[in-house]
């Protein structure tokens, strides 16, 4: 992996961070507005499942899908199969409009920041084996 190739994984890992470092700005000390903590869960999660996927010198493609990442991300390690996403996709874009859009409840909210926590614990141990 040449040099270039780790300064993109990094910036994604900065970038899906960042997106953690908003979600746990908006649960403490209590949950304030749901869909904008599971829309930063859902680009965390993304982010830090690309970077995975880079790592492995994988083409990412353009998908906010985390079922499809995790698909590909399971293709280079069955770990990643085991992970349920349950509907973490549909933060990433129908969250951002109203409409149809649906309003998680904080148990949930919280679920959704568990889950973008567990993934970003699974692909740091896993980059730390590769980089």
């Amino acid at each position: 992996m040449n040099d270039q190739t780790k300064i993109f994984i990094e910036q994604w890992l900065l970038k899906a961070n960042e997106d953690l470092f908003v979600v746990e700005k908006l649960t403490e000390p209590e949950i304030i507005a749901t869909t904008s903590v599971c829309f930063h869960c859902q680009q965390a999660v993304e982010k830090f499942l690309k970077a995975f996927l880079i790592a492995n010198g994988c083409d990412i493609k353009k998908t906010h899908n985390i079922e499809f990442l995790l698909s590909e991300c399971a293709d280079f390690d069955k770990d990643f199969s085991e992970i349920d996403p349950k509907e973490l996709s549909d933060f990433g874009v129908d969250a951002r409009y109203p409409g149809d859009m649906y309003i998680p409840s904080d148990k949930e909210t919280l679920e959704y920041k568990a889950l973008a926590i567990e993934i970003k614990e699974l692909v740091e141990v896993k980059l730390h084996k590769i980089l």
